[in-house]
């Protein structure tokens, strides 16, 4: 995985290439492509894509039209793609879900995250964070939750968006991690799941920062931890479980994809547009407000960064002791 800031000299090594599949594609896109995003708008996949999507526009001439197919945790708008035609012209932001976490989920997702799409590049890779009520409890760091978890197994409980979600997955590993016991209370969302951690009915909440940053802002949420493997530029302050756990990464990703078989003067053409359109400050300033970092990758790194996320997740999901539906 490279990070757009790091890659002045890929950039450079590639503009030849670059050259060569504009002049082997030199009309595409010659017409509006079709971005299908699988989950409803208003979600970080969803802004992300329109994000992008709105800079893609700008830099190739042609409309990028979202396409919101939510359902099944994402995997409607997946089975979609992998169905589509592989002419470039229909397009999948996808998510670590989509990819990593349901083919362990269902005992029948409907497509192959490595054969059935062609990677185009990583777009954001956005963390989790650990929060925790600040006026019903008295935990402050992620080692006030191990210490209280060990002193009272079973006693805490903690929220997530849904069973199956990254963020239970990623509280199981490190539950695993830390050797405690908390008890998964599953809501619907963010939605449901920030409120009830205002409320006070769970007393820990893995989420995206947007959803709970404004409370720590007041005061009414610490945050606890976060998940990347390294601190969020946003929380400076707040620590990551890797720091205590060697080796812990669980952040959530979204990257761009096309079908299986899309040529790849195509797939090259659209992965250096979208490193473009992510070297920009607008674009890491609308990237933090989401709580992510924009981070850019060659078709290759982000095939490996595919396979790799599916071996990590498999063993995750068993962890997790969800059983597939």
């Amino acid at each position: 995985m490279l990070t757009f800031s790091k890659n002045i000299a890929v950039g450079l090594l590639s503009l030849a290439t670059f050259a060569g599949c504009a002049y082997a594609v030199p009309d595409y896109p010659n017409r509006p492509v079709k971005v299908l995003v699988g989950y409803a708008p208003g979600g970080t996949p969803d802004i992300i894509a329109r994000t992008l999507g709105e800079k893609l526009g700008s830099l190739l001439g042609q409309s990028f039209v979202i396409d919101n197919r939510p359902g099944a945790g994402g995997t409607l708008a997946t089975r979609q793609l992998a169905n589509s035609s592989p002419d470039g012209y229909t397009l999948l932001v996808a998510d670590i879900g989509q990819l990593a976490i349901a083919p362990y989920l269902f005992k029948s997702v409907g497509y192959d995250s490595v054969k059935d799409f062609a990677p185009i590049s990583l777009a954001g890779v956005t963390p989790m964070f650990i929060a925790a009520n600040a006026k019903t409890t008295s935990l402050k760091t992620i080692q006030d939750l191990i210490s209280q978890a060990k002193k009272e197994p079973g006693s805490i409980n903690y929220g997530s968006s849904g069973v199956g979600s990254i963020h239970q997955i990623a509280m199981e590993v490190f539950k695993s991690e830390a050797s405690i016991n908390l008890t998964h209370i599953p809501y619907k969302g963010s939605g449901q799941s920030v409120p009830a951690l205002l409320a006070g009915q769970v007393p820990v909440l893995m989420t995206a920062l947007p959803t709970v940053g404004p409370y720590a802002t007041t005061g009414q949420v610490n945050l606890l931890a976060v998940t990347s493997a390294k601190r969020f530029p946003g929380t400076p302050n707040v620590p990551t479980l890797s720091e205590l756990f060697p080796g812990y990464d669980f952040p959530s990703e979204v990257g761009v994809l096309a079908p299986a078989g899309t040529p790849p003067e195509i797939l090259d053409k659209l992965s250096k547009a979208i490193e473009k359109a992510l070297d920009t400050k607008e674009m890491r300033d609308r990237f933090e407000i989401l709580g992510s970092i924009p981070v850019w990758s060659t078709p290759e790194e982000y095939a490996k960064n595919i396979r790799e996320n599916l071996r990590k997740y498999e063993a995750a999901v068993k962890l997790s002791g969800v059983d597939p539906n």
